[in-house]
């Protein structure tokens, strides 16, 4: 039987533990964004949930509807479909998963729910994210 050395883990786990420390400081930041989105919505501020997109024609957004493309184009669309309050009705994400691809690249899968006086929806969700000027952000969101 091998005999490991408890200092050979402490010099492994050293040598990881800024890489996890940095994934679970982007973790952190893009929940947080996905938790205001949350707060906008439910309050009917699509421009306060659009903030947690790339504010840049090329945001990449793929739903019902098909490919679109641009963040003004995304926020019109949205504006279209949810004229109200009541029509937004309650918004709630679940987090499947969070990963970290590099220091400026991750990605979400998730769920959503939509609670509405007269109905509800639901589906899934895969985000890729990217930080840009300091910032995470939503870079593409195909929403089914």
């Amino acid at each position: 039987m091998k005999k490991y050395s408890v200092f050979g883990f402490f010099i492994l786990f050293c040598a990881f533990l800024p890489s996890i420390q940095a994934q679970n400081k982007a973790e952190k930041a893009i929940l947080t964004v996905m938790y205001a989105q949350e707060i906008a919505w439910n309050k009917g501020d699509l421009p306060g949930f659009m903030e947690g997109y790339w504010h840049s024609d090329s945001l990449t957004f793929i739903g019902s509807r098909g490919l679109t493309r641009g963040w003004q184009t995304t926020l019109d669309n949205y504006k279209k479909s949810y004229p109200d309050v009541a029509a937004m009705g309650k918004l709630t994400f679940t987090i499947l998963k969070v990963e970290q691809l590099d220091r400026k690249n991750a990605f979400v899968i998730g769920k959503w729910h939509l609670k509405r006086v007269k109905d509800e929806l639901s589906g899934h969700y895969t985000l890729l994210w990217k930080k840009v000027g300091g910032k995470w952000v939503i870079v593409a969101d195909h929403s089914s």
